[in-house]
C-alpha cells in the first residue's frame, strides 16, 4: 500500500470507529492538535470537535461505513482520495472525495467535499 493509501485509510478508521477511547486514540495519533475539518454540511476544529463530527455522522447513519473508492494519491504534504458511505457490506449511498494536508505525517487539515448524497439523507 502506497504513503497516500494508508495516510487515507488511517482517516477513514478513525470515521469507522464506534468505540469512543479508541477513537480519541486514532485521532490523537493521526491529527495535529490544531487540524481543521472542514464539508459543505459540518467543520470543526481540533480533536475533540474533529471526534463530535464523526459521532455525529456515526449517530445519523448507523451501522455505515467508509471505505476507500478508486487509490489514494498525493505529492509532498498533500493527500486527495474519493470514499464511500453506506451499509456494512452495502453499496455507497454517499460517495465524496477529500483533500486533506498533512504536517509531519499527521493531518493538518481536511476539506471534503460531497460527490453524491441522496436526497433523503
Amino acid at each position: 500500500m502506497n504513503d497516500a493509501n494508508s495516510n487515507a485509510e488511517r482517516y477513514l478508521a478513525v470515521w469507522n470507529e464506534t468505540d469512543a477511547a479508541h477513537r480519541r486514540a486514532l485521532i490523537a495519533e493521526s491529527w495535529v492538535e490544531a487540524a481543521t475539518y472542514v464539508d459543505p454540511l459540518m467543520c470543526g476544529e481540533g480533536h475533540e470537535q474533529i471526534n463530535s463530527l464523526v459521532e455525529a455522522v456515526q449517530n445519523r447513519f448507523p451501522g455505515f461505513r467508509f471505505e476507500l473508492i478508486g487509490t489514494a494519491d498525493g505529492y509532498g504534504d498533500n493527500l486527495r482520495f474519493s470514499w464511500g458511505l453506506g451499509p456494512a457490506n452495502g453499496e455507497a449511498l454517499i460517495k465524496g472525495t477529500d483533500f486533506a494536508e498533512l504536517e509531519g505525517g499527521k493531518l493538518k487539515s481536511v476539506r471534503g467535499f460531497i460527490d453524491q448524497l441522496p436526497e433523503a439523507a
